[in-house]
């Protein structure tokens, strides 16, 4: 059985002042890490759930990632800054220091709020959300079904559509 890693999250999270949408994830995989970029895992499907959500190409490199998000004012981040994890297990984490999202909210225009799945949500509500004194309209966090490959009852058209369905009055389609 693998052990527990202390582990610091290498990479900065995604956005400009244009952002309008931050979609928060737990922590990066072991396979995000390995790419130090977000959603790295080739059988996660968060790429491609949201390029069709948004009705755009997929993105394939990290550059193309990066300027997919912004185009679409979409910020993405994890709700931890550093905890002790066992390879990828959300359920492993422990001693979580949270990232500084009311520091990444006051350089946006961030209105809203997502979780991609359950542990980020659970994540938010528990470390951030006593934080965001100053955003008082942003204690809430909207869940969307994981994009993980764990979350393998959920198809990858079922994902697309709930996801579609959240983001859609949000998005800003050009």
């Amino acid at each position: 059985m693998a052990d527990y890693q202390q582990l610091k999250h290498e990479f900065h999270p995604v956005f400009d002042k244009n952002s309008q949408i931050l979609i928060l994830g737990t922590f990066p995989s072991v396979k995000s890490r390995e790419q130090h970029f977000y959603y790295g895992h080739p059988q996660n499907r968060f790429w491609k759930v949201l390029a069709a959500a948004t009705k755009k190409p997929l993105p394939i490199t990290i550059s193309e990632k990066k300027q997919f998000l912004l185009s679409n004012h979409i910020a993405i981040w994890d709700v931890i800054q550093s905890c002790e994890i066992i390879g990828s297990s959300d359920s492993s984490i422990r001693n979580v220091i949270p990232a500084d999202i009311p520091g990444l909210l006051t350089q946006t225009s961030i209105t809203t709020i997502f979780g991609n799945g359950n542990k980020a949500c659970e994540l938010f509500e528990k470390y951030t959300v006593p934080a965001l004194a100053k955003f008082p309209e942003l204690h809430k966090i909207q869940k969307l079904p994981s994009t993980s490959p764990a979350n393998a009852s959920w198809s990858l058209e079922r994902l697309t559509a709930d996801w579609q369905q959240k983001l859609s009055p949000y998005l800003i389609f050009q």
